[in-house]
């Protein structure tokens, strides 16, 4: 079940959210000072692109907390943003919200990229 719910969502969504946070960690991985987030952001798209079975756990001390809100301030808005209005759209059928919480679960991501930990479920 795991495997076709993953085949949906690529098909539906997770292939742009997955480009969009690819593309986001290019832009930052321009610079030196942005490889941090670049490297953060490749990761994250892997894990947009298949993420039924997977929990994700925020864990994380200042050093965190301080790296998400420079994200916030220049990316994770407009990611958070996306994928909330992704996830609305998927919401608005009954067979569409699970893939409509995963949407909503990845703007939390979104904005709290620093610390969050994947493990399979």
């Amino acid at each position: 079940m795991k495997t076709l719910a993953n085949i949906l969502w690529i098909i539906f969504g997770g292939l742009i959210l997955s480009i969009m946070w690819f593309i986001s960690g290019f832009i930052f991985c321009i610079t030196i000072i942005g490889i941090p987030f670049g490297i953060q952001c490749f990761k994250l798209a892997y894990l947009v692109l298949c993420p039924f079975g997977k929990q994700i756990y925020y864990e994380g001390g200042a050093g965190s907390f301080l790296l998400n809100i420079l994200w916030i301030i220049f990316f994770g808005w407009e990611l958070a943003l996306f994928a909330v209005i992704i996830g609305f759209a998927w919401c608005i059928t009954i067979i569409g919200i699970p893939v409509g919480i995963q949407c909503l679960k990845f703007a939390q991501l979104s904005f709290m990229p620093f610390g969050a930990r994947v493990k399979q479920i």
